[in-house]
């Protein structure tokens, strides 16, 4: 039975599951947002609050304990120096889970994990080309008038002479 007992183990052994954690919340910090399966987001919310938690102490022993979990240095100066800065007034509940539906291949549920103050920056919207700024060749043609043709480049061996 396993009565009081909170590990998630996804069919893997102690060190490939911490490693696991470790790479999704290290992702989380530096990308603010990552895509993953439901059961896999759910484990690592537990640790990304946790190192939330920890980041917002900001001493030493706090930095080290952080490193020693995430295994990353980049990771670890990004949340002690904005993310657990940005969510110091909250009190907790620092991550959400936004689900995606189901996987085409294997049909596993997918969703985002993301910090709660994040907003995703806009998409570039992609440019209109303007037909009429551009000349009409088929236009210009009936017009009577020739197309402008680029102008030639120079090779090396013109500059030579």
């Amino acid at each position: 039975m396993r009565h009081r007992k909170n590990t998630v183990k996804l069919g893997r052994t102690t060190a490939q599951r911490e490693a696991l954690f470790a790479s999704l919340v290290s992702n989380l910090i530096l990308a603010k947002r990552i895509t993953t399966t439901l059961p896999k987001a759910r484990a690592a919310k537990r640790l990304a609050d946790k190192m939330v938690t920890v980041g917002k102490k900001g001493t030493l022993a706090a930095r080290r304990l952080a490193l020693s979990r995430l295994k990353h240095v980049p990771a670890v100066a990004e949340l002690f120096g904005a993310v657990a800065p940005a969510l110091q007034e909250r009190a907790g509940g620092y991550t959400r889970i936004i689900k995606l539906g189901k996987r085409m291949s294997d049909s596993s549920e997918m969703c985002i994990l993301e910090w709660v103050d994040f907003v995703p920056k806009a998409k570039k919207a992609k440019k209109v080309k303007e037909e009429a700024s551009k000349p009409d060749k088929k236009a210009e043609k009936k017009a009577g008038k020739a197309p402008e043709a680029p102008p030639n480049k120079k090779s090396k061996k013109d500059d030579k002479k």
